[in-house]
């Protein structure tokens, strides 16, 4: 499966680095042509699942996800957050880390391993390519670097 990874350094506080890429809603804001529908009530915690609807019509597709681990910054300390990809046609996993980065501001680290359904291996390094650059668009429009 493929799998990437994306740093961003930014001069925000962990916890307002966490707020931003951990307030599922605020993906669609980030993401062009796709919805976000939170699926369990409040607050977000391990169990949470939501879906992100991207496309046009009958073009679009589901990305169900389920945090299964939450633990957002405590104390000065860095957080981290992990979901479970399991739609029908997306699957895999991410895992987002929040720390500590330099002059007080903080470091997100977005490591994700993203199958898609169908499609045979030989599409991994485009895959891996699009989600990169679809990925780090969204990142930086989240913590507000775009």
């Amino acid at each position: 499966m493929p799998t990437f990874s994306l740093t961003r350094t930014v001069p925000l506080p962990l916890d307002e680095a966490w707020r931003r890429v951990t307030e599922w809603p605020r993906h669609a804001r980030a993401v062009p042509l796709t919805r976000i529908r939170v699926l369990t009530p409040g607050p977000t915690g391990v169990g949470t699942r939501f879906t992100a609807r991207s496309g046009i019509g009958p073009l679009a597709f589901d990305d169900t996800m389920e945090v299964i681990l939450w633990r957002p910054p405590v104390g000065g300390e860095g957080g981290l957050c992990r979901l479970e990809k399991r739609g029908r046609v997306i699957l895999g996993w991410a895992r987002i880390e929040v720390r500590p980065g330099p002059g007080g501001g903080s470091r997100v680290v977005w490591r994700e391993e993203l199958r898609v359904r169908f499609l045979p291996r030989a599409f991994d390094a485009v895959v891996t390519r699009t989600a990169r650059t679809v990925f780090g668009r969204g990142l930086n429009r989240l913590l507000g670097r775009a």
